[in-house]
């Protein structure tokens, strides 16, 4: 369960039109949200898939203090606006441990990482005589490394993890650590900060630069 903070700003045009870059936040009071997301994983010996499927929901409500173009439509400063930004990310990820020491003590492992990211969203503006909205989605595959740490036995462990991949003024970066507890063999506690940066440049006429960041919580169960 990930409680992220939101920051950025998008565009859209529409019919040669190009749509006013609004803030998020300034212009349309968008606040944060929390959210869960699910991970299914396996692996055999130094081979580990991993899938996760992640769904966010943001909403803001705010009169407008500026003229926004918005899909070529316009919508006036003094406006009452209701905005909706959602989004669908799933993560097919395999990773290889490139190094490892075993964790009997205290160990480490070194893994380079190969992800595919799909990213399906949804941008919606609505007063009360219009109602515009537009889809965008991205498929964007990764490249990163992890790093794991044991530091008591099996009990105590620590992992971070970078991955990104830039192309054709597109972006997309993720930033993690946490620290796992185990209290017992087939349980673990996490906690830790994920950080997500995309970048999206005219993809379905969409201009767009989001930033996650926050903690997050977690409960494995692995056999």
């Amino acid at each position: 369960y990930w409680f992220p903070d939101l920051s950025g700003d998008i565009r859209i045009d529409k019919d040669g039109v190009p749509g006013t870059k609004i803030d998020l936040g300034t212009d349309l009071d968008m606040g944060n949200e929390s959210y869960p997301s699910v991970e299914v994983f396996a692996g055999m010996g130094k081979h580990h898939v991993n899938f996760v499927y992640t769904k966010a929901d943001y909403s803001g409500e705010k009169t407008l203090t500026r003229n926004l173009t918005f899909m070529n439509t316009s919508y006036t400063a003094g406006t009452f606006v209701q905005a909706d930004l959602d989004f669908q990310m799933l993560d097919l990820e395999y990773r290889y441990d490139l190094i490892d020491m075993e964790n009997i003590l205290a160990g480490f492992s070194i893994s380079p990482i190969a992800k595919i990211k799909y990213v399906d969203g949804e941008a919606r503006l609505k007063s009360s005589t219009v109602d515009r909205s537009e889809t965008f989605t991205a498929v964007v595959p990764m490249i990163g490394a992890g790093l794991h740490i044991g530091l008591i036995a099996d009990i105590l462990e620590a992992r971070a993890q970078i991955m990104g991949m830039a192309y054709s003024g597109n972006s997309l970066y993720e930033y993690m650590a946490d620290l796992s507890f185990t209290p017992f063999p087939f349980l673990d506690i996490h906690g830790g900060y994920k950080v997500i940066d995309l970048e999206v440049d005219d993809i379905s006429s969409v201009f767009a630069n989001y930033k996650f960041s926050g903690p997050y919580v977690a409960l494995t169960v692995g056999f």
